[in-house]
């Protein structure tokens, strides 16, 4: 059974457009678990645009099922996230210029770096992903770094132009799922995935879990939060 992890950064997003206290994305999680989400997700970026250092320590204490970090591999991050101890943490690439991640954390070139967090992270019995294009190189670093988990990124596939396109990244993620299935990582995805595009995704065998949020929030706007979450879960547990 696919695992759903609901990404609450985006209600955050809204409430800062005006710069208040609403919508509460600490609200918003315990709704998705009331939903049945199997976990929550926040990225505590480094310039602090949408989740704040507040809502993460809330998030910390009222969710119930699971709770991942995506965070940036630095030290200050590794701090926060230690002091935190959420259940999980997502290295992911940042740039204070991109609206949203663009691709995958390259753990080839920044092997050292990301190896040293890691020990850190998992020192402190926090389980560790990184999350990362789906590139055979990319899956046996992770493995190599010490990653307990990859989220393979589902970007390239949610944009494709064409069908062709689109079934050649499926085939490829499907084929970096077992990859690093055989080599004693967990597999998650995400990134694009939408209620039009996930069915594919969650139909890969090897991928235990599918972190939405963008896609989830913006129908939570039109019908509600719990609503959205369901509707997403009835698509990836046919």
């Amino acid at each position: 059974m696919t695992r759903l992890g609901v990404n609450v950064d985006h209600v955050a997003t809204i409430r800062e457009a005006r710069k208040t206290n609403e919508p509460d994305p600490v609200a918003a999680a315990i709704l998705a678990e009331l939903a049945g989400a199997d976990g929550i997700v926040c990225h505590l970026r480094e310039d602090r645009r949408h989740i704040k250092n507040r809502d993460l320590y809330l998030l910390k204490e009222v969710v119930k099922t699971h709770l991942n970090l995506e965070m940036a591999a630095t030290e200050e991050m590794a701090k926060i996230a230690i002091k935190v101890a959420p259940d999980m943490a997502t290295l992911v690439p940042e740039k204070r210029t991109e609206v949203t991640t663009e691709g995958g954390l390259d753990v080839v070139s920044n092997f050292e770096i990301i190896k040293d967090i890691t020990e850190k992270l998992r020192a402190s019995n926090i389980i560790v992903s990184y999350f990362i294009d789906a590139e055979l190189e990319q899956v046996k670093a992770s493995a190599k770094a010490g990653a307990d988990y990859v989220e393979l990124h589902t970007g390239p596939y949610a944009n494709a132009p064409d069908s062709e396109t689109e079934l050649e990244e499926i085939e490829k993620i499907s084929s970096m799922a077992i990859a690093a299935s055989k080599l004693g990582l967990g597999v998650s995805a995400g990134h694009g995935l939408t209620y039009n595009n996930v069915r594919e995704i969650a139909l890969i065998e090897k991928i235990e879990e599918l972190n939405i949020g963008h896609s989830i929030v913006s129908k939570a706007v039109l019908v509600g939060f719990e609503k959205a979450v369901r509707d997403m879960i009835d698509l990836i547990r046919p």
